[in-house]
């Protein structure tokens, strides 16, 4: 009878647990649902649909072409073919890079290297995980680790053959993409090696290839002209059907690849990990919870998801990288990012990790200093560590300064404050600062292009140094930067209201039709894939009482912003940056980006509120083509974000944002200290577009609406009543 009696108590403990597992279950929110890794592929998005982990090394996926404007990630949504699945590629960006290490199965010996059909329907993705059935019928199901891509293939029989090609990449403006090789077939279930390309930048990659079954045979194909690394054909019997296999790399030595293999991947669970990826994905979606529609949601976690893809931590599992000369160092906290698109993500981006990832600032801000320490100056744009030098500006510096104001110290400030300082005193790509100082601009006939930009993107540069060495006590050189900060005004054309192109004598560049945009790849001239209307903009990051100013007042900078969202373009340009536009506003290119929001300091501004939401609305949808420009690395995706929310910061250098109209009814961001804030709209509705009165913590926001990033970061709520008018 006791023995009885124990049992029972045994079973109603077991239910009890079970009842309360369920319902711990069910409570948790699977955030990855909402995420629909489509979005963008479809024309000018430029993302991919394959598997990451948030700040991951590699991103397996399939490859529709190798190279091609349209293709810089690899792929195309609408495209019928897929060449085979590479290992890594960068997120939205608009020049191709990595593409490493090809995988293509197939089913036949005379099928090698050929691009596959594949059935569409069959294409699904979610964070971490990606399938598709080609059209041999192999089904191909892609995860990953940080530092390593995990192919998992099911065969229509048991003979299969596998395509490793070490000569692909995604490809821009060469034809020989490898420089040099080292490969080494180390037994019948490991391949290992390096290469070292050229193509955007100058890199080395290692790995080492592992597959779950001893291959039958392998066979080097010939070398075609250029071409410096192997291609293998591989055959292998499996009764079973599936073949596994993983490739493991790293910036450093072929060890590091296997020690991030035996770190992160010793064994072949492919649905274990396909199960920590999602958990991993869910940890961080799950910083913000929005009440909004289906659809609102697929396209706000979608944005979510794209801004934790980068930028990249490329340190191996002891913290080894190898750094911008070449040197392998060991990095602290094993962090070194790359993928730092900082000419977009400055904006909205890097902001935007201050709140829902500070846990990854410090490392970003010690990544930059490391890399002036390696080079001489701070980095511009970065892919595996080196530089591109793509875009203007030294746009290092204001996410530099923004962390220093919202008050991070994981790093040497003192140190930091000279590299900026050193960065924009010392000629280099770019940057011509005996030019710039002896005129206080750069004049076009001294400059091949981009004079008036280059001129406008130091001044945001200026000011964040400035105010950096000013809270450090150092007024000389905060003298210096603020003066140099407003180098800007002696390119304004007060006859013509814009910011124009000035030589060396003083004489405006003529003809001038500040609608023309102009671009360094293909159309030549003062600005930098934008026009002057969009350019004008710029020094109102950072000095908008001065704009106000130089245009004579408030009714005629609200006036200047009223015709910049008015006037139109006849048949704009789409591969200038005139993608997505409302009269000269073009968000598809970054410049445009803070300017709705400096209707805050207008005569009217609730316009501001009217535009931000017509962008929201029409610019983002949760369809293969719902993104209108490239995701540029998460900037896109940041700005939709941020302004969902309700804010932005307009000012690098100032620890605040510029309060607009919240997209949604409600927000909950869940910061990293355990307290939330809480953003909340009730009202909001596509009717209810416009925020009349701001309450923080039951006190009324008066003045110009703004939000310090402490007043986030404490915990609290923001009430915003909104309405029609």
């Amino acid at each position: 009878m006791n023995n009885l009696l124990m049992n029972y108590k045994k079973l109603l403990l077991s239910i009890c647990f079970l009842i309360v597992a369920f319902s711990s279950f069910a409570q948790q929110k699977d955030y990855t649902r909402y995420v629909y890794t489509f979005i963008g592929t479809d024309g000018t998005g430029h993302t991919f649909p394959g598997p990451s982990m948030p700040f991951g090394l590699v991103q397996p996926g399939p490859d529709n072409r190798d190279q091609g404007w349209d293709y810089t990630s690899g792929y195309q949504y609408k495209d019928s073919l897929i060449l085979g699945f590479s290992q890594t590629r960068s997120n939205g960006t608009g020049i191709s890079e990595y593409g490493d290490i090809l995988l293509q199965p197939y089913t036949s010996v005379n099928k090698a290297g050929l691009a596959e059909t594949y059935n569409k329907k069959s294409e699904q993705a979610t964070p971490g995980y990606y399938t598709v059935t080609l059209g041999n019928r192999v089904k191909i199901e892609l995860t990953c680790s940080d530092h390593v891509a995990f192919h998992k293939y099911t065969f229509p029989g048991k003979y299969a053959f596998l395509l490793v090609d070490l000569q692909h990449g995604l490809r821009f403006l060469t034809d020989s993409l490898v420089l040099d090789s080292k490969v080494q077939i180390e037994n019948k279930t490991t391949i290992s090696g390096y290469c070292h390309t050229r193509n955007w930048v100058d890199r080395k990659y290692y790995f080492t290839i592992q597959f779950n079954k001893p291959f039958k045979i392998i066979d080097l194909l010939p070398r075609q002209p250029k071409e410096n690394a192997p291609r293998y054909t591989i055959q292998f019997d499996i009764p079973e059907n599936v073949l596994l296999t993983k490739i493991a790399l790293s910036t450093t030595a072929v060890e590091g690849a296997k020690l991030n293999l035996q770190s992160e991947l010793p064994g072949w669970d492919f649905n274990a990990t396909v199960s920590k990826a999602k958990k991993t994905w869910n940890h961080y979606l799950s910083h913000i919870e929005i009440e909004a529609t289906l659809q609102q949601k697929q396209v706000f976690y979608t944005s979510l998801y794209r801004l934790f893809l980068q930028p990249t931590n490329i340190a191996d599992a002891d913290g080894s990288y190898r750094g911008a000369d070449d040197t392998v160092r060991v990095a602290v906290n094993k962090e070194y990012y790359s993928t730092l698109s900082l000419w977009d993500t400055y904006r909205a981006a890097h902001p935007l990790y201050t709140i829902i990832a500070p846990e990854r600032v410090n490392g970003f801000i010690r990544t930059l200093i490391a890399h002036a320490t390696a080079t001489g100056f701070l980095p511009i744009w970065t892919a595996w560590g080196k530089d591109n030098y793509c875009m203007i500006g030294n746009h290092a510096i204001p996410v530099i300064t923004d962390a220093f104001n919202k008050g991070f110290r994981g790093f040497d400030t003192t140190l930091a404050l000279q590299q900026m300082i050193q960065s924009t005193s010392v000629n280099h790509m770019n940057s011509n600062w005996q030019l710039l100082n002896r005129f206080g601009y750069y004049p076009f006939d001294s400059l091949d292009n981009e004079s008036v930009s280059r001129t406008l993107e130091h001044g945001v540069d200026d000011y964040c140094i400035a105010v950096m060495a000013a809270k450090m006590g150092n007024k000389e050189i905060a003298d210096q930067y603020y003066n140099r900060a407003l180098y800007y005004k002696h390119v304004y054309d007060p006859n013509t209201r814009q910011m124009r192109g000035k030589d060396s004598k003083g004489n405006w560049r003529t003809p001038f039709n500040p609608l023309t945009a102009t671009s360094p790849m293909n159309n030549p001239g003062d600005y930098t894939e934008a026009n002057a209307w969009q350019y004008f903009w710029t020094p109102a990051q950072y000095d908008v009482q001065g704009m106000i100013g130089l245009l004579g007042g408030k009714q005629q900078f609200t006036a200047q912003l009223d015709s910049f969202f008015t006037i139109r373009t006849p048949n704009p340009d789409k591969y200038l940056g005139q993608e997505a536009m409302i009269g000269q506003y073009a968000h598809g290119n970054e410049p445009s980006h803070h300017i709705a929001y400096l209707y805050a300091y207008s005569a009217t501004p609730k316009t501001g509120h009217y535009y931000i939401h017509q962008v929201v609305r029409d610019f983002y949808k949760q369809t293969p083509d719902g993104m209108i420009g490239n995701d540029d690395c998460g900037q896109m995706s940041a700005w939709y974000i941020l302004s969902v929310l309700g804010f932005y910061q307009v000012n690098p250098a100032d620890p605040s944002f510029v309060l607009g109209a919240p997209q949604v009814k409600k927000a909950i961001l869940h910061l990293q200290n355990g307290k939330t804030f809480t953003v909340e709209a009730p009202e909001y509705s596509d009717k209810n577009i416009y925020a009349s009165t701001y309450t923080l913590n039951n006190h009324p926001i008066a003045n110009i609406p703004s939000l310090r990033y402490t007043a986030i970061m404490q915990g609290g709520s923001l009430l915003v009543k909104m309405q029609s008018r």
